[in-house]
């Protein structure tokens, strides 16, 4: 991080970028990853800096249910809806990928944002030989092309096939529309590790847990919506 944030503290991007608090999320490391490639970051739970945003963060740790209602107690849902509507960058990180789904069975059935068709399903309880699989999934492990599609013009470009990424979640998506860029496989289950749908890239694993490359995928991400 160090070596990033040496070549990039002298470049401050004019653009706004809004990480949204909604109190279900880790937002300083991903405040200092996002600072520290020279992007202009600001923290709210604000619809009106949800408006006027030039791209948008929703990072995310827990349960989905609790971050939902978080979400609608803070009049969060619509705005969200029509900054993506409006077709600026927007990053789902961890929960923040699951929000974006139609619903969860996470504690029961809990609707989600909507804005990417499918669901979000826990992990299989035993792995394929039967044995207990350990949930949550704490851990460093490989993001994977998926059929050999290239990752060129995504934020994944640059990022080789089979590079680790940190991940920690009981839960995966399993979308129901062709928006999968990346897959992993824990313990013999393969599930979807992040996406892309037009203006939106979200991701399971944390970039900004996950060293030099991490902070690549962020960088990427706001060169490609020329947001530095």
């Amino acid at each position: 991080m160090q070596k990033f944030q040496q070549e990039y503290n002298m470049i401050i991007s004019h653009k706004k970028i809004l990480i949204i608090d909604y109190k279900s999320g880790n937002l300083f490391s991903v405040n200092q990853a996002l600072t520290n490639i020279g992007l202009n970051v600001l923290i709210s739970s604000n619809a009106d800096d949800i408006a006027s945003a030039d791209a948008i963060v929703l990072p995310g740790v827990g349960a989905f249910g609790d971050a939902m209602n978080n979400l609608h107690n803070f009049n969060l849902v619509q705005p969200i809806k029509q900054f993506v509507e409006s077709g600026k960058p927007f990053l789902g990180i961890c929960l923040g990928l699951q929000l974006l789904f139609t619903e969860s069975e996470e504690f029961g059935y809990t609707k989600g944002l909507n804005l990417v068709k499918g669901k979000v399903k826990r992990f299989n309880m035993n792995n394929n030989a039967g044995e207990n699989r350990k949930i949550p999934q704490i851990a460093w492990n490989k993001i994977n092309r998926i059929n050999d599609n290239t990752w060129d013009n995504t934020p994944l470009q640059g990022i080789k096939d089979g590079e680790f990424m940190y991940f920690v979640h009981s839960f995966y998506v399993e979308p129901e529309e062709p928006v999968a860029l990346s897959e992993t496989n824990y313990d013999g289950q393969t599930y979807v590790s992040s996406i892309q749908k037009k203006n939106i890239f979200a991701c399971q694993f944390h970039p900004e847990k996950s060293a030099q490359e991490g902070l690549q995928i962020y960088k990427t991400w706001a060169s490609i919506n020329n947001l530095i």
